[in-house]
């Protein structure tokens, strides 16, 4: 009686696991029984052709019905009354309920942050800071369209904020190797780590430089001792101090500063600070010249120059701009190509 028992629990619940095996044996069991039934019944027409038999189950579990292909017998018509009707119908319906789970299943994995971003080359923001990450993600949208993706990669209880617009990964451990593999840190571009805690951004940027020293890593701190740690230990790691106090006391003695230095940090509108690279083919110039070419041919303004020495705000007219320099300007939109052609020499 237990053995009894114990088998027919086993096979109820192996019959009402709808499980992908469990579909293609049911599905393999109901072919091979509806071809038997109908041979038996005479069926010639349809049970003499492969494709004719398999043809006909399809049209009639599906419920088209194009009529090209019937039976003919009596014992035919009940075996497809019986058999091959409602047993095509609930395995039908069992088969396309369990994509479509599937497919829910896929998506909501995607928005909880459970699956791997298909992606490379992206930009991956580390960190949840609620609506300043969200102005973070439209900025960078508006500078990246249609260049890099984005993917937001957080420890924070939330789903993805903007599903169908960035990739989305939900973690316990910024550095967590098995975990942060979904946010594939190896290909990412740039890495921005922007946390509310200074020690979790320095840990996660060490970790992400080395998984991947060779993308341009952005760290945000508020304490400016971790700032210079991070700074000794990954000397290519771009840091950005917290600069509420500064903005404070420049606007306090030169009214109107702070909007100035909103006016050039917002990319959506206004004037924007952008950088480029002098080409690498070219003579060494002035800045001068420089200068009045970007004033004249595109309606921006040169403000620094990256060198051996670091950045030069306001660089003297006769200063060099040497092969591969960077050069930081202002204009309304990114000036995708310059046509250093024109330069004066």
């Amino acid at each position: 009686m237990a053995l009894w028992l114990y088998l027919k629990r086993k096979l109820h619940a192996t019959l009402f696991d709808l499980s992908g095996r469990n579909l293609l044996l049911l599905s393999v069991a109901y072919i091979v029984i509806a071809w038997l039934l109908l041979k038996l019944a005479g069926e010639a027409v349809l049970t003499d052709s492969f494709s004719n038999f398999v043809y006909y189950l399809m049209v009639t579990a599906s419920t088209v019905g194009y009529g090209d292909h019937s039976p003919v017998t009596d014992a035919g018509k009940w075996v497809v009354v019986l058999f091959v009707i409602p047993g095509g119908l609930a395995l039908f319906a069992s088969i396309l309920g369990r994509i479509a789970s599937n497919l829910v299943d896929y998506w909501r994995a995607g928005v909880l942050g459970k699956r791997k971003v298909n992606t490379e080359n992206h930009i991956l923001l580390l960190g949840w800071n609620g609506q300043r990450t969200l102005h973070l993600i439209r900025m960078l949208q508006h500078e990246e369209e249609g260049n890099r993706p984005i993917v937001l990669c957080t420890r924070s209880d939330i789903e993805n904020p903007l599903p169908g617009e960035i990739g989305f990964v939900k973690v316990g451990s910024y550095t967590d190797a098995q975990e942060m593999k979904n946010a594939r840190i190896d290909v990412a571009s740039c890495i921005v780590v922007d946390n509310l805690e200074d020690d979790i951004t320095l840990s996660a940027a060490l970790y992400c430089s080395n998984i991947n020293p060779k993308a341009h890593l952005v760290a945000y701190f508020k304490d400016e001792a971790l700032s210079a740690l991070l700074s000794q230990h990954c000397p290519n790691a771009e840091c950005i101090p917290a600069v509420g106090a500064e903005m404070i006391a420049k606007a306090a003695v030169d009214p109107g500063s702070s909007a100035l230095h909103q006016e050039l940090l917002a990319s959506t509108r206004g004037m924007t600070q952008y950088s480029t690279y002098y080409p690498q083919e070219r003579q060494a110039i002035s800045v001068e010249s420089v200068f009045l070419f970007m004033k004249k041919h595109h309606q921006a303004t040169l403000i620094a120059i990256e060198g051996e020495q670091g950045i030069e705000l306001n660089p003297e007219l006769d200063t060099l701009i040497m092969p591969s320099m960077k050069l930081f300007y202002i204009a309304d939109e990114r000036i995708e190509q310059f046509d250093w052609g024109k330069v004066a020499s």
